[in-house]
C-alpha cells in the first residue's frame, strides 16, 4: 500500500472533524446555519476555481457532456450538502466524537455494502467473516464513545 495515500486519508478524517466545529462556530457567527453552509461551500467554491486555474491539465468538458451525464451523477453535491448542513445543525448537540463515530459507522455499514456487490464501479471485496469482526468492533469502539 502507499502510505502516503493512508496518510492522507487520516488527515482527511482529522480535517473533516476540524470542519464540523468550524461550520459550527459559523453558524454562531451568522446566526444561520443554512447560511453557514452556503459560506462554506462558497468559499470551497472558490479554492477550487483557484486549483482548478493552476493546476488543471485536462480539457473541458462540453455543455452536451455535461447533459449527457445520468442524473443520478450529480448525487455527490446534494449529499455534500447534506452532510454538512446536517452537521452544522447537529454537532454543538452531540459533540464532534459522537458525530464523527456515528459517520464512520454509517460510512463502514454503506462501504462494506458498496464492496461487497462492487456497486458504482468499485471492485468486488467480497463481506469476509474477518470484515464482520472488524466491523462489530468498529461498533463496539462507537458504543463506548458514544456512551460516555
Amino acid at each position: 500500500m502507499n502510505w502516503f495515500f493512508l496518510l492522507l486519508a487520516f488527515m482527511i478524517g482529522m480535517a473533516n472533524t476540524l470542519q464540523s466545529g468550524v461550520n459550527a462556530q459559523l453558524r454562531v457567527a451568522l446566526g444561520n446555519p443554512i447560511m453557514a453552509a452556503i459560506t462554506s461551500f462558497s468559499l470551497g467554491l472558490f479554492v477550487l476555481l483557484v486549483a482548478f486555474a493552476f493546476f488543471n491539465q485536462n480539457p473541458i468538458p462540453t455543455l452536451a457532456t455535461f447533459r449527457d451525464i445520468s442524473i443520478w451523477k450529480y448525487a455527490g453535491g446534494f449529499l455534500g450538502a447534506f452532510y454538512v448542513v446536517t452537521v452544522i445543525f447537529i454537532v454543538r448537540d452531540i459533540g464532534p466524537a459522537n458525530l464523527i463515530c456515528l459517520v464512520i459507522a454509517g460510512q463502514m455499514l454503506a462501504a462494506m455494502i458498496v464492496d461487497h456487490y462492487g456497486f458504482q464501479g468499485f471492485a468486488v471485496h467480497p463481506i469476509s467473516f474477518a470484515r464482520i469482526c472488524g466491523a462489530v468492533l468498529l461498533i463496539a469502539g462507537v458504543y463506548l464513545i458514544l456512551k460516555n
